[in-house]
């Protein structure tokens, strides 16, 4: 049985010989060659020459020809930020600059990066004919959101027929893209939609089923095969995408792999996902890249099921570890071999930030895939860029990509379990999830809010009334403890007479009496505080 073969009977949900095993090779393949994402996304030579690599080295049943979300809005005017190790990122969003629908065209095959990525496709369908090629489109939500920006969901309520006009002709636009790779060879349209992750069922219902829904039909009257791809915490919009009528539906570590299989099987829909792609593949090591693909394989079953990491490889991904998920696929002895071994935990790496956030100021935290290369993570970060300058000196905002291990360990600290995600002094706030302006504003002002109020109450403080013989240090005396008591204020007064005390607090003779305020604030109570804390209460000093 061939690689194509066995990823087909998968998606029919038919019986096969082993699960088949598809790597999500984009820009991950320029590392193969070691060349820049940006030089590897903007040339078919490159691109074969990286897939074929990737074909080599990781022996998949089926593989993408291209994995990067930006290729049609690029074509539609959306300018791109390019980076090195990963895909670009929109930067303009050409509907909210000025530009009509009405002035949208088509893209044509010939068009932009679009004329690269076909022809990448027809190379490696000649060259490598037992394989399952995917060609990977945008979703028309995530590529409506590309051109209008974050203003779609607000226009959601306000104008929802543009909006569904927008959708309408960002689905005609995926749907030409699917004819496109069809015709070069393409057997596995995957249309890749993240952004519906940010929208409920009813929403998804109204606005996305519509035009997705035309595009598998379409793709299945032309004799391919469709894949629905969804990242972040999309659990809820599970049975919407399966009434859609895809052939599979693929999901990343957000969403329970077992959840996935009940639902989809259940409608004889296969499955694909969800490897780890940081934790693990890019930051473990060959067990750890095994003992996943098999817990993967053991919860999903051998029906219907495609293994796969949950979205576009980092670029850096250690090539060792994507060797060997091959051998555990499929080899039943190594797989045997594989679980005698003991699991490593990170429960000791995790920090205690049980004091985190007592520092004056607020601090957002957004944890993150990567805002350059995952679409959510990238509006997330551009909305809260967007309204801290709204508390200018009060708020910071830091974010955590995951792609690199002390990240990971912050994120497991703080019990994140879902990316994007946004905490407010350590504390989850907004899941997977874009928030409004004013739902964002809202909950800064909140903690705001409460730190005032805390800091209020955890603020002591002591008066020293530094007396040099003086006859009106009684009368010092008697005004503050008539001002302690009109507020309520918990004050320590001591008066201090020695003279070499009072000249410490740099108080001369002839100067007394004087009145030295000293504050003290609670930081930590039976604990031992991490640096990272300490060193937040430092920056106030």
């Amino acid at each position: 049985m061939t690689g194509k073969e066995r990823v087909k009977k998968a998606f029919r949900c038919e019986p096969t010989d082993y699960v088949p095993w598809v790597p999500f090779v984009g820009c991950h393949g320029g590392a193969l060659l070691k060349i820049n994402a940006q030089d590897y996304l903007k040339s078919s030579e490159f691109i074969v020459k990286g897939v074929r690599e990737a074909i080599r080295r990781y022996r998949p049943d089926g593989i993408p020809v291209l994995f990067d979300l930006q290729v049609e809005a690029e074509v539609l005017g959306c300018d791109l930020k390019w980076a090195s190790n990963n895909p670009p990122a929109v930067v303009n969003h050409p509907l909210s600059n000025g530009t009509k629908l009405e002035q949208l065209q088509i893209p044509a095959a010939d068009q932009g990066r679009i004329k690269i990525a076909l022809d990448a496709a027809r190379q490696l369908r000649h060259e490598h004919p037992d394989i399952a090629l995917y060609g990977l489109i945008t979703g028309p939500f995530t590529l409506a959101l590309h051109l209008l920006g974050t203003d779609l969901f607000m226009q959601m309520f306000d104008e929802s027929s543009y909006i569904k006009k927008l959708l309408d002709f960002s689905g005609q636009v995926s749907q030409s893209m699917s004819r496109y790779y069809i015709e070069a060879g393409c057997d596995v349209i995957a249309m890749v939609d993240p952004m519906t992750s940010q929208i409920g069922p009813q929403q998804f219902a109204e606005f996305v089923t519509p035009c997705v829904t035309r595009i598998f039909e379409s793709i299945r009257q032309q004799g391919a095969l469709s894949s629905f791809f969804v990242c972040g915490h999309a659990q809820q919009n599970i049975p919407v995408m399966c009434g859609c009528r895809p052939d599979n539906i693929s999901v990343d570590e957000n969403i329970p792999l077992d959840y996935v299989r009940d639902e989809c099987l259940t409608k004889n829909i296969s499955f694909g996902g969800n490897l780890q792609l940081t934790s693990v593949l890019l930051l473990g090591d060959e067990i750890d890249a095994q003992k996943n693909a098999i817990a993967c394989m053991e919860v999903a079953g051998q029906k219907g099921f495609i293994l796969a990491p949950g979205c576009d490889l980092p670029y850096d991904t250690p090539i060792k570890n994507l060797e060997a998920i091959a051998p555990v696929v499929r080899d039943s002895y190594k797989r045997q071999v594989v679980m005698t071994m003991a699991a490593r935990s990170d429960e000791d790496d995790r920090l205690n930030l049980k004091e985190y956030g007592q520092a004056d100021k607020v601090i957002v935290d957004i944890i993150t895939l990567d805002s350059e290369a995952c679409a959510p993570c990238q509006y997330m970060v551009d909305a809260v860029k967007k309204v801290v300058p709204e508390f200018e000196g009060i708020v910071e905002w830091r974010e955590h990509k995951i792609k690199y291990r002390e990240s990971i360990v912050f994120m497991a600290s703080l019990m994140v379990r879902n990316v994007p995600t946004i905490c407010i002094d350590g504390q989850i706030t907004f899941v997977s999830r874009i928030p409004p302006r004013d739902e964002l504003i809202a909950a800064i002002q909140k903690r705001i809010n409460e730190k005032f109020r805390m800091r209020i109450h955890q603020k002591k403080a002591s008066l020293y009334v530094l007396d040099g013989g003086d006859e009106k240090t009684a009368m010092v005396r008697e005004r503050i403890a008539q001002a302690v008591q009109e507020l309520g204020a918990e004050v320590q007064i001591e008066t201090i007479n020695d003279p070499d005390t009072i000249y410490s607090y740099g108080v001369t003779p002839g100067q007394t009496p004087a009145v030295v305020m000293a504050q003290y604030q609670l930081k930590s109570l039976k604990q031992v505080p991490e640096v990272v804390v300490i060193k937040e209460w430092l920056k106030n000093i």
